[in-house]
């Protein structure tokens, strides 16, 4: 009964590149209409398991379980079920929005009038309508991943691996990306997401997986990771560099901690709810002034850097510098 509530199942799955591990013994599933947000610096292992998944890739050992289906023995039936959207727009530059799509519709074995009404079904969906005849290689960046992803879903898969699907995307243009995530998942469609924006995962995912070094670190929704880094933090910022010792002593005093010192910004753990009022009154006594202070709830960011000692963006290099993630 479980396994059937499950779109995505991987037990001790291994993959190496000659001497290099990118995945070492990594369980994970993935809920039937969820989103997991697969988080970890380049060299992880993200992009490998999404590989192996999507049936790109070999495991050298363990298992994955798609759709019901073992990536290896039934491979093909596999590919019947899944999307892939890759770090890189995938389509072709010369073509314009509408000839792509009608293009993979083609190959996937519909006929012309279907292929013709899924592609004006997908632009209409993804707003791409007024550039259906431009060539993609006058397409914006947002543009161009919406194309990308739209491409994706023409053969209307149950599961969808969007490999940090929106690397180099602005603000806005990524906004826009998660509106259509959160529409495909309302639809019923699973989502299995790999990203080092921590934000895009506490946005998007239901639940979490954390890899380093090809290795699962933690794993729950966000809320759980967030809880085991601890108590929000009162986090000072200063315009005279010169006041850190000052303003370090007297948070220690009235935190009973020693802060931490990122530039011009310090903080301590807010355990007490009094904090904030006690350290205000104290800079107002001292005569010391910071240009902004606030409680700061826990980041993924924070959980992140609590269990590794570095951040997302830092290179791992697990993948073998074969293919990034």
């Amino acid at each position: 009964m479980r396994r059937m509530s499950e779109a995505i199942h991987v037990e001790e799955l291994h993959r190496s590149f000659g001497a290099t591990r990118a995945l070492a013994g990594v369980d994970l599933s993935v809920r039937r209409g969820s989103v997991l947000g697969l988080l970890g610096p380049n060299g992880a292992g993200k992009t490998t398991m999404v590989r192996i998944l999507a049936t790109l890739l070999r495991p050298d050992a363990g298992r994955a379980v798609v759709g019901g289906h073992d990536v290896v023995s039934q491979a093909q039936r596999v590919r019947q079920l899944v999307g892939l959207t890759g770090q890189y727009a995938s389509v072709d530059e010369k073509l314009t929005g509408r000839e792509n799509l009608v293009l993979i519709a083609r190959l996937l074995g519909q006929s012309r009038a279907a292929a013709r009404a899924r592609a004006d079904e997908l632009l209409r969906e993804f707003e791409l309508e007024h550039a259906a005849a431009r060539a993609a290689k006058h397409y914006s960046g947002g543009m161009r991943r919406r194309l990308d992803l739209a491409a994706s879903l023409v053969g209307r898969p149950e599961i969808l691996f969007l490999d940090e699907p929106t690397t180099g995307l602005d603000p806005r243009a990524r906004l826009s990306l998660w509106q259509l995530v959160r529409r495909l998942v309302a639809a019923g469609t699973t989502v299995l997401l790999t990203t080092q924006y921590l934000e895009e995962a506490d946005a998007l995912a239901d639940e979490i997986v954390m890899l380093d070094h090809g290795r699962v670190i933690a794993a729950g929704t966000a809320d759980q990771l967030k809880a085991r880094v601890g108590a929000r933090s009162l986090v000072l910022s200063l315009t005279d560099e010169s006041q850190l010792p000052a303003v370090a002593a007297l948070l220690e005093a009235a935190g009973g901690q020693p802060p931490q010192v990122n530039g011009r910004q310090i903080s301590v753990p807010a355990c007490d709810a009094g904090l904030l009022r006690a350290v205000v009154r104290r800079l107002d006594e001292s005569g010391l002034k910071v240009d902004e202070i606030a409680l700061r709830s826990p980041s993924l960011d924070d959980v992140f850097l609590a269990l590794t000692g570095h951040a997302t963006g830092e290179d791992g290099g697990e993948d073998g510098g074969y293919v990034p993630g």
